[in-house]
């Protein structure tokens, strides 16, 4: 079975053209189900039954595991068992009738304008990697990139003249999202004023936003930036790289933008994954006819 597991994740890098990040989820998932297998001496795809899974699944909630972590190891499952039958491996899916957790209906964290305008206000500007601190911080806000498209944005994808990036997204999808002037303004200043001393110091090659060491930014190096910033805010929300990409999409909407615009700045392949962002909006309205309606 573990040869069968080999050909899944050479798929889904060939084929599917996953990222690291999703295929090392996906191993780490199903690894731990292979091994809880093992322990039923289970030995081929054929004898896998239903109640094994969902033994593993109970395994998984005994050990701590909640409902949303749970739900992703049962889709890395369902998934692998698909492509099993899909390959003519076997003819058995042990998970077709196995229902997905329920999960809680849980709404991103998400910042005031005012918040965000505070945030990007507190890099040191008057030194060098302040000013990379803030040109990264007002691109993550100006176009909702998620933390890795930011780091791996590209010098030739940036568009001055049209005010738009190209950005490569999960599964390296491909789409055009629009850039704010005052992104782009401190972008052009750390490019001019900063960015040529760190390219000296390492092999950075096209990529715009490098380290100390000229070399590109990890994703753990940004989370530090947006952390200090926020300590030094005084904003006492738990702020991490997704909540700029979600405050990104609450004000757009709060603006009375489109859904359907929004859903392709974001990268959303099914629109559904955006409609969460309408709850927060009617959050707000209803916040806004508390506020300034008579009889609210």
């Amino acid at each position: 079975m573990k040869d069968h597991l080999r050909t899944y994740f050479h798929f889904l890098e060939l084929e599917k053209n996953s990222s690291p990040n999703t295929i090392a989820s996906y191993k780490l998932d199903l690894a731990r189900y292979f091994d809880f297998l093992e322990t039923k001496s289970i030995s081929h795809l054929d004898k896998i039954k239903e109640k094994y899974v969902s033994q593993f699944l109970s395994l998984l909630y005994e050990t701590g595991l909640g409902a949303r972590s749970v739900a992703r190891n049962l889709s890395s499952i369902r998934m692998f068992h698909r492509f099993a039958v899909g390959e003519g491996l076997t003819q058995n899916d042990p998970t077709q009738n196995i229902d997905t957790p329920k999960l809680p209906k849980t709404l991103p964290d998400v910042l005031s304008q005012d918040e965000i305008e505070t945030i990007l206000c507190q890099p040191n500007t008057a030194k060098r990697l302040g000013i990379r601190d803030k040109a990264i911080l007002e691109t993550m806000y100006a176009t909702g990139m998620r933390v890795t498209e930011v780091i791996t944005l590209k010098q030739s994808n940036v568009y001055k003249d049209e005010g738009i990036v190209r950005v490569f997204g999960k599964g390296s999808k491909e789409r055009i999202v629009p850039i704010g002037r005052s992104a782009l303004e401190w972008i052009e200043k750390y490019t001019l004023q900063v960015r040529p001393t760190l390219s000296k110091m390492g092999s950075g090659q096209d990529v715009v936003f490098l380290n100390a060491r000229g070399k590109p930014m990890s994703r753990m190096a940004v989370w530090n930036i947006l952390r200090a910033c926020t300590l030094s805010s005084g904003i006492k929300k738990d702020v991490h790289p997704h909540t700029i990409r979600h405050s990104f999409a609450t004000h757009l909407l709060e603006g009375g933008a489109d859904l359907r615009a929004v859903q392709e700045m974001l990268g959303h392949v099914d629109i559904s994954t955006t409609q969460i962002y309408t709850h927060i909006d009617r959050e707000y309205l209803k916040e806004v006819h508390r506020t300034f309606h008579p009889r609210g």
